[in-house]
């Protein structure tokens, strides 16, 4: 991939002149992207065209800055004039979805581990059966066996706290390590340039204090999965939803709930000194039962959504690394809800073993699949909201 910082100027001639300074993917973004500049029919539509506004050419930093602010609602595709058939072939949530695996490969850290992203499916596979032959074999040289007497509850009589903590803690802070640096590197690509920050009047420390209150609303409401005119993506049909957003906040508070339950039992352990099992009414408990239920009911409803999504909204060739992060979530779930409620039983080591070996999958593939969009879009939203509060130096309306 050519780097990241290479400029196209627009006009930026034949899409063979863009594919030789860029990348395919980053010249079909650089080439929609000029076409829209002139047109601006859906400049009110999303983050993503104001934020387009303010440039007259595009570097590939640019490109992957303007493919993470994209939330593929598809309004723009629905509306678009230029849209395939059209001679133009304008189709922007298709050339930003392109584009957003080159972000995770291009910014990964380390380098050699950004190809994961493109195979992804195998990957989640490999780090799936490994995961739990894994804990499988622990359990059952732990135990001395997968079916046992009715142990209370007490996961600690399988596998000892400290072990759990050592091992899980060790790969979640890799994942966030990798997450950081690969963040780093991207925000050091798209961060406002410096001559676009004024020295006065603008207070800029407030300015990114109110940036990042408004990327943090955006994100708790999903803002901008809301479509074009707040009432929904374009599905299939035409018609407008909120059925995908509805989705996507499910998945997501039911994640933030999961989270929620480990960071109290936590700090019941180590705080209170109250160790495990909890008792079915305290908050660790609640917290990952409703957690839990929402990771049953929002992966089901995304795997729904992306496999009846038209192929011209969307990367074809991602599939494998967005059905195989939903997989792992719904199993997730699926295991830990079972794991509850077997927690009495005979049979409480084997699903332990089995729920433990699909959490680990999903942490050892965290920093190298669909997780990523969540981490990168972030980043790039806090940048439009910053970049709102910065005068256009390009004095084009687009705010």
């Amino acid at each position: 991939m050519p780097p990241l910082t290479e400029t196209i100027a627009a006009p930026a001639g034949t899409p063979e002149d863009l594919t030789a300074l860029l990348g395919a993917e980053e010249a079909e973004v650089a080439r929609v992207m000029q076409i829209c500049n002139a047109c601006r029919y859906c400049e009110g539509f999303c983050a993503v065209f104001p934020a387009m506004t303010r440039r007259l050419e595009f570097t590939a930093a640019d490109t992957h800055y303007l493919a993470n602010l994209c939330h593929n609602c598809g309004a723009c595709l629905y509306a678009c004039q230029y849209a395939p058939p059209h001679e133009f072939g304008v189709n922007v949530p298709q050339a930003m979805a392109k584009v957003r695996p080159n972000t995770y490969q291009a910014y990964a850290w380390p380098r050699a581990l950004g190809e994961l992203y493109r195979r992804q499916g195998l990957t989640v596979s490999l780090a799936l059966a490994a995961s739990l032959a894994l804990f499988l074999v622990l359990a059952l040289a732990m135990a001395g066996h997968l079916v046992h007497p009715p142990l209370a509850g007490n996961f600690y009589a399988i596998f000892p706290h400290n072990f759990l903590a050592l091992v899980f803690g060790a790969v979640f802070l890799y994942a966030i390590a990798a997450f950081a640096i690969g963040i780093g590197r991207f925000w050091r690509d798209i961060a406002p340039a410096r001559e676009d920050v004024p020295q006065a009047p603008l207070d800029l420390p407030k300015a990114r204090r109110s940036a990042a209150a408004e990327t943090a609303y955006d994100i708790a409401v999903l803002r901008y999965l809301g479509g074009g005119h707040g009432v929904g993506c374009n599905e299939d049909d035409d018609r407008f939803t909120l059925v995908r957003r509805w989705f996507h906040q499910i998945t997501m508070y039911g994640f933030l709930l999961c989270f929620a339950a480990t960071s109290v039992a936590t700090l019941y352990h180590y705080l209170f000194a109250d160790e495990a099992p909890y008792p079915g009414l305290s908050w660790p408990v609640m917290l990952g039962t409703v957690g839990g239920i929402g990771l049953l009911i929002g992966p089901a409803g995304l795997l729904w959504l992306n496999l009846q999504r038209h192929a011209e909204r969307s990367d074809i060739a991602q599939r494998p690394m967005d059905l195989g992060f939903i997989a792992l979530l719904f199993i997730i779930s699926i295991t830990g809800l079972a794991l509850l409620v077997l927690r009495d039983t005979s049979f409480m080591a084997l699903w332990l073993a089995i729920h433990l070996g699909c959490v680990m999958a999903l942490f050892l593939t965290l920093p190298y699949g669909k997780f990523a969009h969540a981490v990168y879009r972030t980043a790039a939203l806090f940048k439009h909201t910053l970049e709102k509060r910065l005068p256009n130096r390009i004095g084009i309306s687009g705010d």
